[in-house]
């Protein structure tokens, strides 16, 4: 894993100077990448490369980056891991196109498969996660690349003007800011995005003109063809629909043993690394599932970690260790006081670089943390609930458009008036007698969330409902307008399944894979996703929807196939119980200990000053989250997410110090 940054154009500048300047670059990003780094300069053109190295596979020099072509006309910087190299080097081999080999790093074997087939033939050939630019020496073209579902990021644009405009690139955002063209305007469109998602969805990023590598996609530009063309090499959409339409023919048995089979191969593969490697474990079925894959294929106790809370209603810490007790890893675990997860606080802004709002950020850079002290790769089970069926969403939104359907958009708005009469507490008390209390957790809330987006006109419009924290983003965000989302055609699909598709595509490269790339890196750790694994995925869209959600007497059974692949490594009675959140109490602290953090970044009369947001709105609902009236900390971590980032970006440093500079170099 590591971390790339560059430029393409600008004010003419001596090697020297550019090599300072791409150092520089570089040194914010030292965090992906404390083993190495280094920069390359085209002699002949104004385009330079920086590197920072996390080494995982062949630790020598041989690995390391920006790295030529052994032909001379290529040179790239990436980041990410290839797991399926080895066997890319075979067909070059035998095609009589592999060069003399230097190392065994998947860098060198990514360029010689793009100096013989191509970029885009060779990741079509790559299992991997990866993010990478790649300079053609001899066409002078510009070629990035990320990797399918998203795992690793890539932000781009065109900055300043004049003879100063230039094409930069780089895999965080501060990276880009220490250029002396990066502009930072803040993008208040984007800004409507992330008050809706909590993190600044699709392509968009929170500055105006620096956008994000869509996941799946080649970029290509030169100084004579400026403007960037981007293409797909895969589509998760349309896996979704090929699935769909073209099953799995076997038995729900045979799917069972099959997902198994290409399981334990997923993860046999992303246990490749030449340091040492580990997993969080959580105790549910994704990570315990991945976890009991790796220890069978392990000669030693795997190491895995968890945190853990003493609030029982937050922590899976026991569980986890119960699962790492039957399989027999190496586990460790740490609970944590909320004093030492609000510490976590101040760092989000550096963190997560641009503004994110899922809360969850916060255990999952302590468990980051704990897990690099031991290891410095980390496998993971994220994407299982995307695949399989796995939130209790799904199922709410289909039964209740499924009612709502039927009854005329003014009948329903007047019930949604009614259902608000009761306040959340008041409704929790009433379903705490019901059978239906087991299966949905914080039902008043999900009522009062229902009651807003109950004049939905489908079930794709419901569930976006559902899911978002501002409703209405645009009356909050001071002159924003939130962009149209681009939703891929996906009729074919049964309700359940486009809400799985439509997450695969948006939520899961936005939030999750977001939230666990930067709080790994932040702590130089690698983390690797097995689910991910694109046939892995593409199984998963095979497999028909009864293989995944169940109805069985009592409710639902989520991830069903999955389960049964657990079931043969990992007892039931280990693992069956409710679905818990990887969460914090962020609404009693906010009431609690963040209260003054919290009254600062909302005072009234610096969001005026600012000018970013309307404070009128944040204000009623920050009073009402106080009374206990409503439980509003969802949209207020937005909103102080934001505060917070701005506060930090105000504070940097965006000029170059090119002594200073020199120095670094």
């Amino acid at each position: 894993m590591c971390g790339l940054a560059g430029f393409l154009g600008g004010s003419p500048a001596p090697l020297a100077d550019r090599a300072a300047l791409l150092a520089e670059m570089a040194r914010q990003i030292r965090h992906r990448g404390p083993d190495h780094g280094d920069t390359w300069c085209d002699p002949d053109k104004p385009f330079g490369l920086a590197h920072r190295r996390l080494a995982i596979v062949d630790l020598s020099a041989a690995g390391q980056q920006p790295m030529a072509a052994a032909s001379g006309r290529y040179v790239i910087a990436y980041n990410g891991e290839i797991y399926n190299h080895l066997e890319i080097r075979a067909e070059l081999e035998r095609a009589g196109a592999a060069p003399r080999w230097r190392g065994h790093s998947d860098t060198e074997t990514l360029l010689a498969g793009i100096d013989a087939w191509g970029a885009e033939a060779t990741v079509r050939r790559a299992q991997g996660m990866f993010a990478f630019a790649l300079w053609d020496r001899q066409t002078g073209i510009l070629t990035l690349a990320r990797d399918r579902l998203g795992e690793k990021p890539l932000y781009y644009g065109w900055q300043g003007t004049g003879q100063a405009r230039t094409f930069v690139f780089g895999s965080e955002l501060k990276a880009l800011r220490r250029h002396p063209a990066f502009e930072g305007s803040i993008n208040r469109d984007a800004l409507c995005l992330f008050m809706r998602h909590n993190n600044v969805a699709g392509s968009h990023s929170i500055y105006q003109n620096i956008a994000k590598l869509p996941p799946a996609h080649l970029l290509t530009l030169s100084l004579r063809a400026p403007e960037p063309v981007l293409r797909p090499y895969w589509s998760g959409a349309a896996a979704a629909l090929d699935g769909v339409r073209h099953p799995f023919p076997g038995t729900p048995e045979e799917a069972v043993d099959s997902l198994q089979a290409l399981l334990r191969d997923a993860v046999g593969r992303q246990m490749m690394a030449d340091v040492p490697l580990g997993a969080f474990l959580s105790g549910g079925v994704d990570s315990s599932t991945v976890v009991a894959l790796m220890q069978a294929q392990s000669s030693q106790p795997v190491r895995t970690f968890s945190i853990g809370f003493h609030n029982s209603d937050y922590s899976e810490a026991a569980y986890a260790k119960a699962v790492a007790q039957h399989l027999g890893t190496s586990h460790t675990e740490l609970y944590v006081t909320p004093e030492h997860a609000m510490a976590v606080i101040p760092e989000l802004p550096a963190s997560y670089d641009e503004p994110f709002a899922d809360s969850s950020q916060i255990p999952t850079l302590l468990v980051s943390q704990l897990a690099r002290r031991h290891v410095t790769v980390s496998l993971s089970g994220d994407a299982g609930d995307e695949l399989f069926g796995g939130y209790n969403r799904y199922q709410i939104t289909a039964e209740l458009w499924q009612r709502l359907s039927r009854v005329p958009s003014s009948v329903r708005a007047a019930a949604a008036w009614g259902l608000t009469r009761l306040s959340p507490h008041r409704i929790d008390q009433l379903a705490a007698t019901l059978p239906i209390a087991s299966r949905w957790n914080n039902l008043g809330e999900k009522v009062h969330k229902g009651a807003g987006v109950m004049a939905a006109r489908s079930s794709a419009e419901l569930y976006r409902g559902m899911v978002s924290h501002w409703h209405h983003p645009q009356t909050l965000v001071i002159g924003g307008t939130e962009p149209d989302s681009v939703v891929p055609a996906l009729d074919a699909l049964t309700d359940v399944e486009r809400m799985m598709a439509l997450d695969m595509l948006g939520y899961l490269p936005d939030d999750i894979l977001t939230k666990v790339d930067r709080a790994a890196m932040r702590h130089s750790l690698e983390t690797r996703i097995p689910f991910l694994d694109h046939r892995v995925v593409e199984f998963a869209w095979r497999l028909p929807l009864a293989c995944k959600v169940r109805k069985e007497a009592g409710g639902y059974t989520t991830k069903w196939v999955l389960r049964q692949v657990l079931d043969r490594y990992v007892p039931k009675a280990l693992i069956e119980r409710p679905k818990m959140g990887f969460g914090i109490p962020i609404d009693a602290w906010l009431r609690g200990p963040l209260r003054d953090w919290a009254e600062d970044l909302l005072d009234e009369r610096r969001l005026r000053q600012q000018g970013y947001l309307d404070p009128e709105p944040i204000r009623s609902r920050w009073a009402e989250h106080l009374s206990g009236r409503r439980n509003w900390q969802h949209p207020l971590w937005c909103v102080l997410m934001f505060q917070a980032w701005l506060a930090h970006e105000r504070v940097q440093q965006p000029t170059f110090d090119n002594e200073a500079c020199e120095a670094v170099a």
